[in-house]
């Protein structure tokens, strides 16, 4: 333990020694109202050197941060609608931040062009903010945008990885997602590929988030409060692999004076498929052999709106709904063949049908007051959020004896669950003339769910109750939170500190078949520091290092701790577990930006108490095996991550190296665990410019010895192509592609803990061939010059 902190320690201190004392700058950029102004584009040039210029492109709440010797300084400001600013200053080491007013243009809106560069992926502060745009064409949803993302992982069963093998938090809106993996992959597969806005990727989360989540937050935050007027698009678009799917929506935003509005919707229809192979071992001289073949047929209709009010230049108010209706079916074939080794003698034959017909349907409510305090930034913001979830779901379970005699039995199922989760937060974040930065707040979260699964056997049009499998489940959770943090320069470093305290309050009861219930009472206190300097320029490049600590907490959700059992086929059933604990990460992480891109990371996560999926073989018949979750000991991960990019008016190419490897160390059915692996993942995204009005983008990853949970999996990737062409003076554009062109993104595995041996393969419908047809109205962008990582205009 205390090598690999000395090792962490030691590599960012020796970093440090190569750096070049610089002071840190920052320009805030405001209306007459004294409204911040996103995006504007700043120029800074030393007026003793013309040839040292800097150009920067201010965050979206119009703040740039720029790092200069002192100086004399000549500033260039340059935002739509508004008139062009040039000031000269002095830069010296106790140089307040300045704050820039500009002054509105007379310009005619419908003549206006927004001049302005496109990062693809930028640094801000302790997040990495990625602009969709590029990636969203060729996408038919919102989850493959996500899928795309350089550096984002997902698997087979929604979720999404950043630093570690542990799954990341989905956020929408800056608003947790307090259900499963399935369900909040469901929610992204409804939502249109045009209605986000952008992604943060949150590595390291501050004091100011929530204590969950030890591989970081995901926070999808759709479109909304655009202040250009009106704008929006249309689009339509279909995939076509084994099965279709095909998508329709648009999204228009509107701007009159105070009043801003904003409505998105899609409707999808989607079809896909799994198939599965498996050959379990049972004890040491018969083989399960099964082959599962699954189709998913579906859809889904999404319908956002929302507005804000600016009352004054200090208050505004936003509110925003979000419903959507989904359609989750699948039906499946099993073949199961029980074989003697090694005569390879058939035993026992079976086939299974099974049917599912589900229902999920969701709605999310939030209102946001927001009140600015000062010009420099300084605001308090208080949020209210209300989703409910409902899901219903008819199981028709067929199953066939073949062998050694011909037998049918015949069970039906019907299970829904429904939630409720409210939340209430508000922050203060006070910033000092001194450049200090102060920041507090409150929030409570409750989640309250119910479950009900009832199981009949049918005989001659009789159905008999199984008690084994019904089952009755009631939970509820009550997080409250409260954090105080502070960031502040410091001899050219930025040091910001701060700690969070969370009181969880867990409640579950099982009522049916018998009436256990458990309850989790605690009180957990979350540090968090983290350190930033400059280092040095390189080829005019900024390099900026960071040093980050931070404690987490994983709790089991509601889907992970509901005991009712949910047939998969006649040999596997899943379930959950109530005896779950939470489990706790301390991360450590060094990274290094290059003018405000990422292009380097190497962490180490030290876990207790970690669960993960298990399978475990039935006590009453060593030939069935169920899914569930269990605490199974302690994890350490070191973690390493590259990414490169080459930028250019013509090609413009990122690529990324990431390297996990995992030590676990525990028990697994009451026997000694220590399991080791490690993966290697490569990724990249390429654009060319074949014509101004013609890009070609490539995207996609490969990994080596890949893993999920104890689960080691063989060498898996995917390529994605895409060809759009611009129309009608570069508002329509067409779009054709194909996605996993050699259809490689499905993978071989291999378990072996404990008392199980399996292996086989996993393939879904992967491979498709995409159109997609988008029309813009409003204004559109023009192009730039481009620095690293920024990816040129499309129009």
């Amino acid at each position: 333990m205390f090598l690999p902190r000395l090792l962490f320690f030691s590599l960012f201190l020796l970093t440090f020694l190569a750096s070049n004392a610089q002071s840190r700058f920052r320009v805030s950029i405001v209306n007459k109202n004294q409204e911040a102004v996103p995006f504007a584009t700043v120029s800074i040039s030393s007026l003793a050197d013309t040839t040292r210029k800097t150009t920067r492109v201010a965050d979206s709440s119009g703040r740039v941060t720029l790092q200069l010797r002192e100086g004399r300084y000549r500033l260039n400001v340059k935002a739509v609608n508004y008139k062009e600013l040039v000031r000269e200053i002095s830069i010296t080491s106790s140089q307040p931040d300045v704050t820039l007013e500009l002054q509105p243009s007379a310009s005619d809106l419908a003549t206006v062009t927004v001049t302005a560069r496109k990062p693809l992926m930028r640094q801000e502060d302790d997040k990495t903010i990625v602009d969709p745009e590029p990636i969203v064409l060729g996408s038919t949803n919102a989850y493959e945008v996500m899928e795309r993302i350089p550096g984002l992982f997902s698997d087979q069963d929604g979720n999404f990885y950043l630093n570690s093998t542990s799954p990341s938090a989905i956020w929408i809106n800056g608003r947790e997602q307090r259900m499963s993996a399935a369900d909040v992959a469901t929610l992204l597969k409804s939502l249109p590929p045009n209605s986000i806005q952008s992604i943060e990727i949150i590595r390291s989360p501050s004091a100011r988030y929530d204590a969950s989540g030890g591989d970081g937050i995901v926070n999808v935050i759709l479109k909304k409060n655009v202040k250009l007027g009106m704008t929006g698009s249309v689009n339509a678009g279909l995939s076509q692999g084994r099965y279709g799917n095909q998508f329709a929506g648009f999204n228009i935003n509107n701007n009159d004076g105070k009043l801003t509005t904003y409505v998105n919707a899609n409707v999808t229809a989607r079809n896909s498929f799994e198939e599965l192979q498996t050959d379990r071992f049972i004890g040491k001289d018969s083989r399960l052999s099964q082959f599962s073949y699954t189709k998913y047929p579906g859809g889904s209709a999404y319908l956002g709106f929302g507005m804000a009010y600016q009352f004054n230049p200090k208050w505004e108010l936003a509110a925003d709904t979000r419903i959507s209706h989904n359609l989750n079916r699948s039906n499946n074939s099993n073949t199961s063949v029980i074989s003697q080794l090694p005569s390879e003698n058939i035993t026992s034959s079976n086939t299974a049908e099974v049917t599912n017909d589900g229902q999920n349907n969701n709605f999310s409510q939030g209102f946001n007051l927001k009140y600015k305090i000062d010009s420099l930034g300084s605001e308090w913001t208080t949020d209210l959020n209300y989703n409910y979830a409902r899901y219903t779901n008819d199981q028709l379970l067929v199953n066939s004896n073949v062998f050694p005699s011909a037998s049918k039995t015949l069970a039906v199922g019907d299970f829904g669950n429904h939630s409720h989760f409210f939340t209430v937060q508000t922050n203060l974040v006070k910033k000092l003339k001194s450049k200090m930065t102060i920041e507090t707040g409150l929030k409570t979260s409750n989640v309250w769910f119910n479950n009900s699964t009832r199981y009949f056997f049918v005989n001659g049009g009789t159905q008999i109750p199984d008690n084994v499998r019904t089952n009755a489940y009631l939970y509820d959770e009550h997080i409250h939170a409260a954090y105080a943090q502070a960031s502040k320069p410091l001899g050219g470093f930025i040091l910001k500190g701060g700690l969070r305290v969370e009181n969880t309050n867990m409640n579950g009861r099982q009522t049916i078949p018998t009436d256990t219930s458990f309850s989790i009472r605690r009180t957990d206190a979350f540090p968090y520091v983290y350190l930033s300097r400059n280092l040095m320029k390189i080829m005019g490049y900024e390099l900026r290092g960071f040093l980050i600590y931070r404690r987490t907490i994983s709790r089991p959700s509601y889907s992970l701790l509901n005991p009712a059992i949910r047939i998969i086929d006649p040999f596997l059933f899943e379930t959950g577990n109530p005896s779950l604990r939470p489990q706790f990460t301390n991360n450590y992480e060094v990274n290094i930006s290059v003018d405000e891109r990422p292009v380097f990371a190497v962490g180490y996560n030290d876990t207790r108490d970690i669960f993960s999926q298990v399978v475990y073989q039935a006590d009453s018949n060593q030939n069935i095996a169920y899914r569930t979750y269990d605490n199974l000991g302690t994890n350490k991960e070191t973690y390493f991550r590259m990414v490169g990019a080459v930028p250019g008016k013509i090609v413009f190419i990122v690529a990324g190296l990431q390297y996990n490897h995992n030590f676990y160390n525990g028990q697994y059915e009451g026997d000694p665990l220590s399991f080791r692996r490690g993966t290697i993942t490569v990724f990249t995204y390429q654009n060319f410019r074949l014509r101004p009005t013609t890009n070609l983008s490539i995207n996609g990853f490969y990994r080596w010895k890949g893993q999920q949970q104890f689960y080691e999996l063989g060498n898996f990737g995917n390529l994605n192509i895409n060809l759009s062409q611009q129309l009608l003076e570069k508002k329509l554009t067409l779009t054709v592609g194909v996605t996993d062109l050699f259809y490689t993104n499905w993978n071989t595995f291999t378990i072996q803990q404990g008392s199980l041996r399996a292996e086989g393969y996993r393939k879904n419908d992967t491979r498709r061939f995409t159109l997609n047809l988008r029309y813009n109205f409003g204004i559109r962008k023009k192009e730039e010059k481009k620095g690293m990582m920024e990816v040129p205009e499309e129009g």
